[in-house]
């Protein structure tokens, strides 16, 4: 249990570092108006998501998956795993789930984050 801590630790460093390094390059490159980065990193983390939950399943290889899965694709991206969570509710047979799992998590999320910009700018600002 502890080796898998680490091996999400581990991982979740070098995605960290990984998304933090992509902001600093594409920011360089094309400025900071449009969260391009961010937008760059999720869909390139789901896609890395999607290739290896089929590799390492096929492979055999679920043993990574504390390392790649939570760890690497969790830290480069926490998208990558919503978008798991989605496609499995839907390919569960629960499409309405599904859309209600995306709607809810970004209108909540999207909400949660304006509430707390909200409160912090009224205790700090």
């Amino acid at each position: 249990m502890i080796a898998s801590f680490l091996l999400v630790a581990l991982g979740g460093a070098i995605g960290a570092m990984l998304r933090f390094g992509t902001g600093l390059m594409v920011g360089r490159v094309t400025g900071h108006g449009f969260p391009l980065a961010t937008l760059m990193v999720n869909i390139s983390g789901s896609f890395l998501m999607g290739l290896f939950v089929v590799w390492s399943l096929h492979r055999g290889a679920g043993h990574l998956n504390p390392l790649v899965m939570t760890g690497l694709l969790g830290g480069f991206t926490t998208f990558s795993a919503f978008s798991l969570d989605a496609l499995t509710l839907f390919e569960r047979g629960q499409p309405l789930a599904a859309a209600g799992y995306v709607a809810v998590s970004v209108t909540a999320s999207i909400a949660a984050l304006t509430l707390g910009v909200m409160m912090a700018r009224g205790i700090w600002a």
